[in-house]
């Protein structure tokens, strides 16, 4: 008769069977093998954060795998015969915890002091305006600073947009443009107002205007907003002057002129900062014909702004101001379009998304114009229209469409001026009813291409 045979006890269990010659079994109770129970528990416990989202314990294994552990180590400290035991011993061990995905950053979330700012920088220049209006009310010099106003808005618009383009190869190529662009804009803008008013003081205040327009835009560009705040400061002073004293004559030239002067100055300086950087290796020239429907753009939205102006001059004011808020909430429908790509699941739920984010973010540029119109006692309709066309405009091309949106505009601009330009009687429902039928024409078009997700991929 044989001695009695011991099997090998199991991990985790408190008894040793022992196999008699008889085919008899005795059980003999052991302490439980704490020790290495105790290390897979600490384990566990220092790898919970990681062991949590394992779908499977072959994922442990290749966790375990990259620490380096040994089949040695494992048999020796844990009681495991491989690697893959222990992985599934830490597979029960710790429960699946599959933690939420951390929300994305928004890629278009807007600059809330940068859009203010821009907002009143685009409306500050006006206050030229009013300081030197007592100088040149009664002459001609109205038709040369819009004529000039006009050539410099849609030359700006286009310079703009090709200059945007070029920042894609550095700052140096964008400063390039820019020099050159301004002063053929300040020249070109110069001259329309010469040959309307002939030469004269009319023409000496459309040379200022231009010249200022084309430096404040290669400041805007460059992203000098404060810079250009800071020039404005002559012109806020004088402007501020007139609440307590009547100005003389030299003083509302001095101040607009010294503005002038400053702004040439700091366009001077960022270009000079922009030119000194380094040259790209490889720097594509883009077509002059992709900028040309900005600068149409430019050319109809300022016709509207100023057929608007010539009845209510205070409102061209509220749209200026609104232009601030109106980049605000351009940067709000992409950063809300991208977040209704990531939650729709069909096509037509993300149709849905960007139909409600559209009539959100025109509702949030519009609503605020309402009391602006009711405050300096402008038709609410004709001012709603206009601002409903130019946003719209604005928003078609931050997305690279450029045509549609400058045909629609041009329209509706020349639908207004061309009864004025032949002197046919005043017809006070035109431009509502022009603006009217462009905006819901363009909104068609952002509702058509926009509601697309591609559009935003």
């Amino acid at each position: 008769m044989s001695g009695p045979l011991p099997l090998e006890p199991r991990t985790g269990e408190d008894t040793l069977a022992l196999r008699l010659g008889d085919q008899r079994t005795l059980s003999l109770r052991l302490p439980r093998m704490r020790g290495r129970e105790q290390e897979i528990d600490r384990l566990a416990a220092e790898m919970t954060e990681a062991l949590g989202p394992a779908v499977h314990s072959y994922e442990i294994a290749a966790m375990l795998e990259s620490e380096g552990l040994t089949a040695d180590m494992i048999r020796e400290r844990y009681g495991k015969k491989d690697l893959f035991a222990l992985a599934d011993a830490l597979y029960q061990r710790v429960p699946r915890a599959f933690p939420e995905p951390q929300a994305p950053r928004d890629p278009w979330r807007p600059d809330h002091l940068r859009c203010a700012l821009r907002g009143a920088l685009f409306a500050l220049p006006g206050l030229a305006h009013l300081l030197t209006a007592p100088l040149w009310q009664g002459t001609d010099a109205v038709p040369a600073l819009v004529t000039a106003g006009l050539v410099s808005w849609a030359f700006g618009q286009a310079l703009g947009h090709r200059a945007y383009l070029r920042l894609a190869d550095g700052r140096r190529e964008a400063g390039r443009t820019l020099l050159l662009g301004a002063l053929a804009g300040a020249a070109l803008a110069t001259a329309a107002g010469l040959a309307v008013a002939g030469p004269g003081p009319a023409a000496a205040f459309a040379a200022a205007q231009s010249v200022y327009l084309a430096c404040a835009g290669v400041l805007l560009v460059l992203g000098r907003e404060k810079l250009l705040l800071a020039a404005l400061a002559p012109l806020i002073g004088g402007a501020a002057a007139l609440l307590w004293w009547d100005a003389a004559a030299a003083v509302r030239i001095a101040a607009p002129l010294a503005t002038v002067a400053a702004t040439v100055a700091a366009a001077g300086f960022a270009l000079s900062r922009a030119l000194a950087e380094p040259a790209a290796a490889h720097a594509a020239r883009p077509r002059a014909l992709l900028s040309v429907p900005y600068g149409l753009f430019g050319l109809a939205a300022g016709a509207l702004v100023l057929s608007e102006g010539r009845t209510e001059p205070f409102a061209v004011i509220v749209l200026t101001v609104s232009m601030g808020p109106a980049e605000w909430l351009l940067y709000r429908y992409r950063g809300l379009s991208v977040a209704a790509l990531r939650s729709a699941a069909t096509p037509s739920g993300f149709r849905r998304r960007s139909a409600g984010i559209l009539l959100l973010c025109l509702a949030g540029y519009l609503l605020p114009l309402l009391p602006g119109a009711l405050l300096v006692g402008a038709d609410p309709a004709t001012l709603l229209a206009l601002g409903a066309t130019l946003w719209c405009a604005l928003l078609l091309q931050a997305f690279g469409i450029a045509w549609p949106p400058a045909l629609v505009c041009l329209a509706a601009a020349c639908a207004v001026a061309v009864p004025a330009l032949t002197s046919a009687p005043p017809q006070p429902l035109l431009l509502p009813a022009s603006c009217g039928a462009a905006s819901l024409v363009l909104v068609a078009w952002v509702l058509g291409r926009l509601g697309r997700p591609a559009a935003h991929s």
